[in-house]
């Protein structure tokens, strides 16, 4: 993995008044560098709830680095490269929904909580070749 076909990865997870944000916020930092900061936004449900957004973005090659590496723990992450096409939109963009709670346990595992969004690099920017590129990457994990 020389080069890395993506500018970013941003991850993000809700923290709702039933949830313990620090352990909201551990989730997510199971898919971070040590050194990542999260940012955080307070703001208030439809019933006038507390939800804090807690989100963080990686730029550098080696904090994406981090994160692919934490998605290659996945053993369904063959399954993810066989749903690209429905993964990446036209915007040359990337999601993948994980659980919070797996990630909190120390597991990957796809499900609700926290969302993972990659930028693909691509030239020019079409979503075949943005396809191509994250599925050559994934397949290198």
């Amino acid at each position: 993995m020389s080069s890395l076909p993506l500018h970013y990865v941003d991850l993000r997870a809700f923290s709702y008044a039933t949830e313990d944000e620090q352990r909201v916020a551990e989730a997510l930092r199971y898919y971070l560098p040590e050194e990542t900061e999260l940012d955080r936004a307070s703001t208030e449900g439809f019933h006038g709830d507390r939800i804090v957004v807690l989100s963080a973005r990686v730029e550098r090659a080696n904090d994406v680095r981090v994160v692919l590496r934490r998605l290659a723990e996945f053993e369904g992450i063959e399954g993810v490269v066989e749903e690209l096409d429905e993964r990446v939109d036209d915007n040359c963009a990337f999601y993948l929904t994980l659980d919070k709670q797996a990630a909190y346990r120390g597991e990957v595992a796809l499900g609700d909580g926290l969302v993972l969004r990659g930028k693909i690099e691509t030239y020019p920017a079409k979503k075949e070749i943005a396809v191509a590129n994250l599925r050559e990457l994934l397949a290198d994990l």
